[in-house]
């Protein structure tokens, strides 16, 4: 199955965290890069409709709202939602004070 997943969290909380602990995250997310994951940081967003295929309009900025910024996306394989959560429960996000959430991707 394919998850993608959304990582929050703020620099501060980044920044507060341990060095090592931040270390060994980055490493975590570089064998996720090595055994396939997609992923990247967010840049700034843009939002795109088409009302009923009438044309195009574009804003910037996030519709989505949280607590905490969006820092960054991946995309990940794994056999359950299970795995999935322990693939990355190492990362960054959520192991310096923000939270990563985990979306089963289903085909439509």
């Amino acid at each position: 199955m394919k998850f993608v997943t959304i990582g929050y969290g703020e620099r501060s909380d980044y920044d507060r965290t341990d060095p090592a602990v931040r270390d060994a995250a980055h490493a975590h997310d570089d064998r996720l890069r090595a055994a396939g994951a997609e992923m990247g940081i967010a840049g700034a967003p843009v939002q795109v409709r088409n009302p009923g295929g009438a044309g195009v309009a574009v804003a910037e900025g996030a519709f989505l709202r949280s607590d905490l910024p969006v820092a960054g996306f991946a995309i990940i394989e794994a056999e359950s939602v299970e795995e999935a959560v322990r693939m990355v429960s190492g990362t960054p996000c959520a192991v310096a004070h923000g939270v990563v959430e985990v979306w089963p991707l289903t085909q439509g």
